[in-house]
């Protein structure tokens, strides 16, 4: 057998076992978030979210859209204070910046602020 042959077999079954696993990945929804970014996101997205006295509950679908589109900010974050850690999420949309706060403890978030600014 030439080594062109081999080649073309191995791309062959390259190929095949890739649809393979993209069939079986998409079924499952998974998703390849290994970045501190996303892990953050991913982890405050699965817990049952509060709110506190600062924030109305009619704000749920502005925390989600942060929740999903925005972004840590770890310099302002705490993620190690005791006993829930606090993130600082932002989220620029529309030349206005909506900053989110909150709290990731076990088994909730607790949102602490939205504040909204203009953006440079």
């Amino acid at each position: 057998m030439k080594l062109i042959q081999r080649v073309g077999y191995y791309l062959g079954g390259l190929a095949i076992g890739l649809i393979i696993l993209a069939f079986f990945f998409n079924a499952k929804r998974t998703s390849c978030s290994y970045g501190p970014q996303a892990r953050v996101l991913k982890t405050l997205n699965s817990k049952k979210i509060t709110y506190g006295d600062e924030v109305h509950r009619s704000d749920s679908s502005l925390v989600k859209k942060i929740l999903n589109n925005g972004h840590v900010n770890f310099s302002k974050s705490n993620p190690r204070k005791e006993p829930c850690g606090l993130y600082v999420i932002e989220e620029d949309h529309e030349n206005k910046m909506t900053i989110l706060t909150l709290e990731n403890c076990d088994s909730m978030v607790k949102v602490l602020t939205i504040k909204n600014k203009a953006s440079h």
